[in-house]
C-alpha cells in the first residue's frame, strides 16, 4: 500500500479544493452549496426526483464571506481528500490509517473502518448541502426535528490496512422502500487499486423529540433521491449474500459474556444516544480472547433493536454458531472480491452476539462475527 507521511499533503491537498459537475457549470466550495439548486440537462432548476439528467451544476445564492464560521467550510474543504464523483452520484475520499487507530495486529481495527465510514457519509451529505447540524440531515429533516437512524451494518473485510496506508473509500445512497435509505461503501487500497472491504448498511427515519420511528415523507425523499444512482447499484451483491442472513436472538445460557458495561459519556454522538460504532467494541468485548489471538475479524452483522441511551448499563453475550455451509461462506467470499478468503474452511469461525440492558434485558443489539486465521507476518 502507498505510505504518505502526514507533512507531504500539504500541495496536494490544495489542488482538491474544489469540484464541479462533469467539466461544466460553476466550480463550487461545499459552502457553497448548502443553499443549493440542482441543474441537470434538459431540465429547468429543481431538486424533484422528477428530473433524471446528468448533474450540471450546483448553484447556491450563498456567499462565503472573511467571517468567524463561514470561512471554516473552505478551510476544510481545502483540507479533505474528497469530492463528489463527476455523475455527482457518489462520493470518495482518501485516508491515512493514523498511529492511533491501529491495534494489536498493527493494522487498522474495525471501530476504526467503521468511524471512517461514517465519516465519509456525513461528508458526502454535507459535499451535498445536507447535514449542517446533524447526521445526513435534509433541510425538511431539520424542520421536522426528524433524523437517521442505523437499522442494520454489515461490513466485510477482506485485506486489513496498516499505519500510514492509504485508503479511498466510495459511499453512495438510495432509496430503500417507504421506511429508510440505504447507503453502501467500498474501500480501496489507493496504490493498487485492490479492493480491500465493502459495506452496506440500512438506516431508517426517528423523531428526535419522541423518539418514535417515522415513514421517509415524499418531500424527504425528494431531496436526496436527487444525489442518488438512477438504478440499484449495490456494494456487495445480494445473491447468496451474508449481509441478508437472519440473526437469531441468542438465548442464555450465553458461552460467554461482558457484564456491566458503561456507555462513557465520549460514547455519545449528536442524536443524544451511543454511536452506532461503540456498539461493535461492545460486542467484541465478551469475545474468548483465544479467537481475538489466533483470528481476525472478516465479517461483522449487526441489527440494531433500541437506543442506548447514557444512562444504560450493558450486558454482552456471545455464543458459538456452528459453520453450516461452508462451501457457501467460501463462493460468498469470492463473489465480493476477498483477496483474503479462508483457504481453510475448517479454520472459519462464527459466532452470536447479542448487547441487552442488563437487568430487565432489553434487547439492545444482535450482531453475527465471522472470523478467518490469521496469517503469518
Amino acid at each position: 500500500m502507498l505510505k504518505v507521511s502526514c507533512n507531504v499533503l500539504s500541495d496536494q491537498s490544495q489542488a482538491i479544493t474544489q469540484c464541479g459537475f462533469l467539466g461544466r457549470g460553476p466550480i463550487l466550495t461545499r459552502g457553497h452549496r448548502r443553499n443549493a439548486v440542482v441543474l441537470r440537462s434538459g431540465s429547468g432548476s429543481g431538486s424533484g426526483s422528477s428530473y433524471k439528467g446528468p448533474i450540471l451544476a450546483v448553484v447556491s445564492d450563498r456567499v462565503i464571506g472573511s467571517g468567524t464560521g463561514s470561512g471554516s467550510g473552505s478551510l476544510s474543504d481545502r483540507l479533505r481528500l474528497g469530492s463528489l464523483t463527476e455523475d455527482g452520484l457518489s462520493y470518495k475520499e482518501r485516508f491515512i490509517v493514523r498511529c492511533y487507530e491501529v491495534g494489536i495486529n498493527k493494522t487498522a481495527t474495525v471501530e476504526t473502518i467503521a468511524n471512517l465510514l461514517q465519516e465519509v457519509g456525513c461528508n458526502h451529505a454535507q459535499s451535498v448541502g445536507f447535514s449542517t447540524d446533524g447526521f445526513a440531515t435534509t433541510p425538511t429533516m431539520r424542520k421536522l426535528h426528524l433524523i437517521w437512524v442505523t437499522a442494520r451494518m454489515h461490513i466485510e473485510i477482506y485485506k486489513y490496512p496498516a499505519w500510514s496506508d492509504v485508503i479511498e473509500i466510495e459511499t453512495w445512497c438510495q432509496g430503500e422502500g417507504r421506511i429508510g435509505t440505504r447507503r453502501d461503501w467500498i474501500l480501496k487500497d489507493h496504490a493498487t487499486g485492490q479492493v480491500i472491504g465493502r459495506a452496506t448498511s440500512k438506516w431508517v427515519m426517528m423523531n428526535q423529540d419522541t423518539r418514535r420511528l417515522q415513514k421517509v415523507s415524499d418531500d424527504v425523499r425528494d431531496e436526496y433521491l436527487v444525489y442518488c444512482p438512477r438504478e440499484p447499484r449495490l456494494a456487495i451483491p445480494e445473491e447468496n449474500s451474508s449481509s441478508l442472513r437472519r440473526i437469531p436472538k441468542l438465548e442464555d445460557p450465553a458461552d460467554h459474556s461482558k457484564l456491566g458495561l458503561v456507555p462513557r459519556r465520549a460514547d455519545l454522538d449528536m442524536n443524544q444516544h451511543v454511536n452506532n460504532v461503540t456498539y461493535i467494541g461492545w460486542v467484541l468485548e465478551s469475545l474468548p480472547q483465544e479467537i481475538i489471538d489466533s483470528h481476525e475479524l472478516q465479517t461483522i452483522t449487526l441489527d440494531y433493536r433500541r437506543e442506548c441511551q447514557h444512562d444504560d448499563i450493558v450486558d454482552s453475550l456471545t455464543s458459538v454458531e456452528p459453520v453450516e455451509d461452508a462451501e457457501l461462506v467460501s463462493k460468498i467470499q469470492g463473489t465480493n472480491g476477498s483477496t483474503a478468503a479462508t483457504e481453510n474452511n475448517e479454520d472459519l469461525r462464527q459466532f452470536l452476539h447479542l448487547l441487552r440492558v442488563s437487568g430487565d434485558g432489553l434487547e439492545i443489539n444482535r450482531g453475527r462475527t465471522e472470523w478467518r486465521k490469521k496469517h503469518a507476518r
